[in-house]
């Protein structure tokens, strides 16, 4: 799989290069005696500046700003967009999926020759997802399995047991929702292409890969229509809804104990707070049903990288933070404690927080040590395409429009796969037709 990555990477830098612009190592460095660097940096995570605050009081000539632009795809539109006219954050969050459009697109730097030291601090697996053609664009900072939350009251109350297979999934939303025709299991999210891709990869989905310079595209493959077939079958029966993820009415509705139920990334508890405050102590956290019984396979949804970007005048202070960051005990206790992530370095992995539940969910103390035994038998895929976010954005129009209409979901599939692969070609990647 390395090698696959490897060779992929080096086909990216070539696509850098075809559309003028080649990553670089940033614009320049601090010259000495100059004074303090302030560093700027863009991430959606909950509680981020008082961590950056931590790092500030212990180096003082090195000062983090954080702010809060966009979550997710937004934010690597966003970093795109200002990369243009050269204003990218130093530093910026990004999520692996959409790395290699940052490095295709010269915005991630090079600073393999500022984290040879933390190479041993990940499994090559992680380690896998920020380096290309032996260069490293980034650090990896957590891993985030998809898992099923469920309200354990509302369980209860209606007597329903939590399902460990799709076809068990069916059943307690429809014995739910018979139950109570105002409360749902669950949603599909036309918002959250990740959310989706996770479920496709439990599935066995393999979106992209990669053969010297020739790549192949497989987003409407038999795996992502078996997905998508099941998720339309149980909206067209009325027993899961079409409301996508974070809109005012789904929080409203995760709040209120419309939904007793929620597919996620491990990283869903730090949220709970802004979504559900109303639910503290009501949720449990299991394995994502599997499609045959016993199989202990699951999707990745999340899981983020911290970057340099080319338009920083620090690279290596910049480095030296997200370094701190995403290797320092200290870093990933607070991580841990204040964003609720399952951290993606070795270390972090053993930590004593680790021991202690998210704060949302207090009533699960085995919390970590569930999400370690879930994340054994986490897959992604073997390689993400160079234009993830293009894909992403297809994704969003095509399935809002075919929840709104009732037309099929393979269908939106199908259109993916066709945006995906014209955009590919057209900057300047051999595709297999």
């Amino acid at each position: 799989m390395r090698r696959t990555l490897l060779a992929a990477g080096a086909i990216v830098a070539s696509a850098a290069l075809l559309a003028g612009c080649g990553a670089g190592t940033g614009s320049g460095t601090e010259d000495e005696g100059s004074g303090p660097v302030t560093l700027q940096m863009w991430s959606w995570d909950p509680s981020m500046p008082e961590i950056a605050e931590v790092w500030n009081e212990s180096h003082p000539d090195i000062q983090v700003e954080v702010t809060d632009p966009a979550g997710g795809n937004e934010l690597v539109s966003r970093i795109l967009t200002a990369h243009k006219s050269g204003d990218a954050a130093d530093i910026v969050k990004v999520e692996y999926q959409a790395l290699p459009a940052l490095v295709s697109n010269g915005v991630a730097a090079d600073i393999t020759e500022y984290t040879k030291d933390a190479t041993d601090s990940f499994t090559p697996a992680a380690f896998d997802q920020v380096s290309f053609d032996g260069k490293v664009f980034g650090l990896p900072q957590d891993f985030a399995p998809l898992v099923f939350f469920y309200r354990n009251d509302i369980f209860e109350q209606y007597g329903l047991t939590p399902p460990t297979t799709w076809d068990e999934y069916a059943d307690v939303a429809r014995a739910l929702h018979q139950a109570d025709p105002s409360k749902y299991l669950g949603t599909f999210s036309s918002a959250d292409p990740g959310w989706f891709t996770g479920l496709a990869q439990q599935a066995g989905a393999n979106w992209w890969s990669a053969k010297g310079e020739t790549w192949k595209v497989a987003i409407d493959d038999a795996a992502s229509v078996k997905v998508a077939d099941y998720w339309q079958g149980l909206i067209d029966e009325g027993v899961i809804k079409g409301e996508p993820f974070w809109s005012p009415q789904w929080n409203k509705e995760m709040d209120d104990g419309t939904y007793a139920g929620w597919i996620s990334g491990a990283w869903a508890p730090a949220q709970f707070g802004g979504i559900a405050p109303n639910t503290e102590g009501k949720w449990t956290m299991t394995a994502l049903p599997s499609w045959d019984a016993g199989d202990a396979t699951t999707g990745i949804w999340g899981g983020s990288a911290t970057a340099v970007t080319t338009d920083s005048k620090h690279p290596k202070e910049a480095a030296a933070f997200i370094e701190w960051f995403n290797t320092s005990d200290e870093a990933l206790a607070l991580q841990v404690e204040k964003i609720n992530i399952f951290p993606a370095a070795i270390n972090g992995q053993k930590l004593d927080a680790l021991q202690t539940p998210p704060k949302y969910m207090p009533n699960q103390p085995d919390y970590y040590s569930t999400v370690a035994k879930i994340s054994e038998g986490a897959r992604t895929f073997d390689l993400w395409g160079p234009n993830a976010t293009v894909t992403f954005g297809a994704y969003n129009d095509g399935f809002a429009a075919a929840i709104e209409s009732g037309s099929p979901f393979s269908d939106v599939l199908k259109n993916m796969q066709e945006v995906t692969v014209a955009d590919m070609e057209k900057l300047g990647f051999t595709v297999e037709k």
